[in-house]
């Protein structure tokens, strides 16, 4: 079950990100507010799940380094080729830990990629994060809300609280503020809002927040 989870999910990333060009993506303003922290960091920012790229133009258009990661081959192809100024590229599964050593990140962005995962294996990843951010450093992210109806919340077959089967096979975690706490328990959270995006077909209802590292 495990491993056919892992494929279904590289199989659907890997499907989505198709060849596109940098004047394709689009940027919304979630890190706007975070700025201060961004600006005044003196590592390169690693861009966790970094997908199309949304991220990694935002924080190169503020001067920053950054560090894009994903499980999609096909989303880091695209990352060289349309980002050549990017510091760095890793393509590896969350799942399997982070290919860094301890203390190396000042800021870590997770945007819409923490909720893909069982209670155990989500707890593992944030651990890892933390082990990879120095002390006080911040990660940045963004995850489903229990109200995402949108986009499947309370829909398919419930594995876990709060953790459903898709269609075609894959897991995705919804939360509410109560889910958050307990699984960044190990966190100072600074900052924590139920929000809605709309750089989706349909309006999209998430979690942003910002921890640091106790």
């Amino acid at each position: 079950m495990f491993n056919r989870e892992i494929n279904n999910s590289f199989k659907y990333w890997n499907n989505l990100h198709k060849e596109y060009n940098r004047n394709d993506i689009k940027i919304d303003d979630w890190l706007v507010d975070f700025n201060s922290i961004i600006l005044s960091s003196n590592t390169p920012i690693l861009d966790l799940g970094c997908g199309s790229g949304n991220d990694t133009l935002y924080l190169i258009n503020k001067g920053k380094k950054v560090i894009s990661c994903d499980q999609s081959i096909n989303a880091i192809n695209n990352i060289k080729r349309n980002f050549p100024e990017v510091y760095g590229t890793k393509c590896f599964n969350m799942l399997h830990g982070m290919p860094f050593d301890d203390n190396s990140f000042e800021i870590i962005i997770a945007d819409l990629c923490l909720h893909y995962f069982r209670k155990k294996d989500t707890l593992k990843i944030l651990n890892e994060i933390k082990r990879i951010l120095i002390s006080g450093g911040h990660l940045i992210f963004r995850v489903n809300s229990i109200n995402d109806v949108n986009h499947g919340a309370g829909q398919g077959k419930e594995i876990e609280h709060h953790l459903y089967e898709t269609d075609d096979k894959r897991l995705k975690r919804f939360f509410n503020e109560e889910d958050i706490r307990y699984f960044f328990r190990d966190f100072n959270i600074e900052y924590l809002n139920e929000e809605i995006m709309t750089r989706y077909k349909h309006e999209k209802r998430l979690y942003r927040g910002c921890v640091s590292k106790k």
